[in-house]
């Protein structure tokens, strides 16, 4: 018997990089088939246009699309907030097909506060002025999450602990932590400016909520994590923001992984769309 969902009235993902060996895209749908949110915004790099290949684009990553594609036919609202690994869907801001809308930042209004939610990736110096340094440092990252893996492939054969390579780097070089730290502040510190009571970032895949202040006031920041090693989302109840971390989620845990359905083909999903936007028309 199937459980019941959880209803959520904002859902937010990113850092998903659908097309990488790092996804953990099984996981990530069995998260959204465990909820039923009315708004789902999805904060950039859902798909990592990056490191795309032909090659390597598994039944489980299509599944996600498709899980996506359902929940925008059922009439779920849903923001496709573009990110710098799918950066050149930027050019698509503005699109809109019934409840689903591409966009480069979306303000949210929630039981009287502002919530402003982009990707982040704006303030990343890197990304402004050597792109080419950070796809470079993309294609090592992809790299040391698949050895990751492979690293825990044998711990759990020796009844080990999991390690979190990347995760643990991250967090003990000095100059990660100050960039995230700068990070977080040059958020607040222009939400602040604008009123906004909340924003909310993903990029450098460091799930959080906090309070930050300056002299201007205060803001709550939160980021949503990643799909690559934290396995978070950040979730909107009743006036409260969550962290949701789906590996101290006991009842998703305990259910059965999601059936390998059959799969619709590209032209199956498009027809899809097309009657649904006829029908909403009509």
């Amino acid at each position: 018997m199937a459980k019941r969902r959880r209803s959520v009235e904002v859902a937010v993902i990113s850092d998903v990089h659908l097309g990488t060996y790092g996804c953990h895209a099984k996981e990530l749908l069995m998260y959204l088939k465990s909820i039923k949110p009315k708004v789902l915004v999805l904060n950039g790099d859902i798909f990592d246009i990056w490191q795309f290949s032909k090659s390597y684009w598994p039944p489980s990553h299509m599944r996600v699309v498709k899980h996506l594609i359902s929940l925008i036919t059922k009439g779920t609202k849903i923001y496709y907030v573009t990110g710098n690994h799918d950066e050149m869907l930027r050019k698509f801001a503005g699109f809109r097909m019934n409840s689903f809308q591409v966009v480069n930042k979306v303000v949210l209004e929630l039981d009287g506060k502002r919530a402003w939610l982009f990707h982040g990736d704006v303030f990343d110096v890197t990304m402004q002025h050597s792109k080419w340094l950070a796809k470079l440092g993309a294609k090592g990252y992809d790299s040391l999450i698949l050895l990751n893996r492979v690293v825990n492939y044998f711990s759990q054969k020796l009844n080990r602990e999991q390690v979190y390579l990347s995760r643990n780097i991250k967090n003990r070089v000095k100059s990660a932590v100050k960039f995230i730290n700068g990070f977080e502040q040059t958020a607040a510190d222009i939400a602040i400016s604008n009123g906004y009571d909340y924003v909310v970032c993903g990029h450098i895949h460091h799930p959080e909520i906090k309070e930050i202040s300056n002299s201007k006031g205060s803001v709550t920041y939160l980021n949503s994590g990643d799909w690559i090693e934290n396995l978070t989302a950040l979730e909107y109840n009743a006036g409260d923001w969550s962290l949701y971390s789906f590996r101290e989620d006991l009842d998703v845990l305990s259910a059965d992984a999601p059936e390998d359905e059959e799969l619709m083909t590209n032209v199956q999903l498009f027809q899809l769309l097309m009657v649904e936007l006829n029908m909403k028309r009509a």
